[in-house]
């Protein structure tokens, strides 16, 4: 893992692109060239594939699960088939699964989303909270089932009220079907219906509808390069929640911080893609060299390895600043995804804290349990966007009616000013609405 000083650190891993301007793989070249007969660009390519399912529907669906997935299905699940995935999981899994769901639900039980209404001598004015009435939600299952993920972007959907509430994910090769976790947590989370297909078609399923899969208001969750590119075309047609990109945490670290947890923070993040981000910031150069040597001996023993390299080789590394309020300065620039304190007293620093998708409280209170049990959703903005965006929640799931409700007192008080501020806009119309009432 790199170790660098601050000015390195931000001329590289400090810099990040969003997904569609990072540099293309020559694999992904060659996988494009394969299946379109031509070497086009991602957005290109998924560009093709949604209007290729908007034209024709479920057989187009089929189509491009069978070429890009390799595998014939079905595209909804049955209820028979969600109770084999019960009886496929170990019951400890199931019990984790119904533990995490308790505590999301929990936690977004107490997010307010309030109507009101404020009634005085000009008459009323307030606001109405209505659920989104269809939502999708869509599962990544590529190099790993993420059942978490579908509790984490579904519970909050369902305790908002959505009406329907749809899944897409992908199916496996071996049977055709989403992994057993995937459906069990479906269930748990009390989805409507299970629909099997990934990458772009799914997209343009859940935006278009098909014979088979209905079209929704809005989609939501994680994906990857083709998923994220297809969610920024439907957009407008539907709401989207984000774009989400490669997953990233900071890590800032000072002289207590136990060099052994540090690491294995880091390479809990580390593993999830090669295009993941994960970053210390400590002005302590003896921790940052400890972190360094665990982190090199603990990715041996783990299974992702490869993958890990990957990740330490480009977006990563350790960033040793002059002091460790250089480091909040850093990560608020960074403004990452994730945000791990490791410090003496963490309570007290996080009020310099001003850009993340979630904090996280000293080495007992470590982003893994927030990407599982914690209560809030794991489902954060990514590449900055946390400047501006929020992790999963209740209000991602409603949308907000002004009621207005005045009288004549208040339409001879203040109708002359709208009366005057229309005739400037050259709207003489809605000017003679106003003059018609005075």
């Amino acid at each position: 893992m790199r170790m660098m000083d601050v000015p390195a650190a931000q001329k590289t891993i400090l810099r990040r692109a969003a997904w569609d301007e990072m540099a293309m793989p020559a694999q992904m070249w060659e996988r494009n060239a394969a299946i379109f007969g031509e070497r086009i660009a991602p957005d290109e390519a998924v560009r093709r594939i949604l209007a290729d399912v908007r034209q024709r529907g479920d057989a187009a669906l089929r189509e491009w699960t069978l070429r890009l997935d390799g595998v014939e299905c079905a595209l909804v699940v049955t209820p028979e088939q969600i109770a084999g995935a019960y009886a496929a999981l170990e019951p400890d899994v199931v019990a984790a699964l119904r533990l995490a769901a308790a505590r999301i639900e929990r936690f977004h039980r107490r997010q307010p989303a309030l109507s009101w209404m404020h009634n005085d001598a000009d008459g009323l004015v307030g606001q109405m909270v209505r659920p989104i009435a269809r939502v999708g939600v869509y599962i990544p299952g590529g190099t790993a089932p993420l059942p978490s993920s579908l509790l984490m972007t579904a519970i909050p959907a369902r305790v908002a009220g959505v009406a329907h509430l749809a899944v897409i994910t992908p199916p496996q090769r071996a049977t055709g079907l989403p992994h057993p976790a995937t459906l069990v947590a479906a269930d748990i989370a009390g989805v409507d219906v299970v629909y099997v297909a990934g990458g772009a078609q799914a997209i343009a399923a859940l935006a278009f509808g098909t014979e088979s899969v209905q079209r929704v208001d809005k989609i939501c969750g994680p994906g990857n390069l083709y998923t994220t590119l297809a969610k920024r075309q439907v957009f407008g047609l539907v709401g989207i929640d984000g774009l989400p990109g490669p997953t990233e945490t900071v890590v800032i670290a000072d002289g207590s911080a136990d060099p052994e947890l540090a690491a294995a923070d880091l390479l809990a993040q580390a593993e999830h893609d090669v295009l993941a981000s994960a970053i210390l910031l400590t002005p302590s150069r003896s921790l940052a060299q400890k972190v360094q040597a665990a982190v090199l001996a603990q990715m041996e023993t783990l299974e992702r390895a490869e993958i890990i390299a990957g990740s330490l080789a480009q977006g990563s590394g350790i960033v040793v600043t002059e002091s460790l309020a250089q480091c909040f300065e850093l990560a608020n620039a960074y403004a990452p995804e994730h945000l791990c304190l490791l410090v003496e007293d963490p309570w007290a620093y996080l009020g310099q804290v001003q850009h993340a998708g979630g904090v996280f409280l000293g080495e007992r209170s470590f982003e893994v349990l927030g990407d599982y049990v914690a209560g809030p959703s794991h489902v954060m903005p990514t590449g900055g966007t946390a400047r501006f965006a929020s992790p999963i929640n209740v209000l991602d799931f409603v949308k907000l009616v002004s009621v207005v409700g005045l009288n004549e007192a208040a339409l001879r008080q203040i109708g002359p000013a709208a009366e005057t501020l229309a005739r400037i806009e050259g709207l003489t119309g809605h000017a003679a609405a106003v003059a018609r009432r005075l």
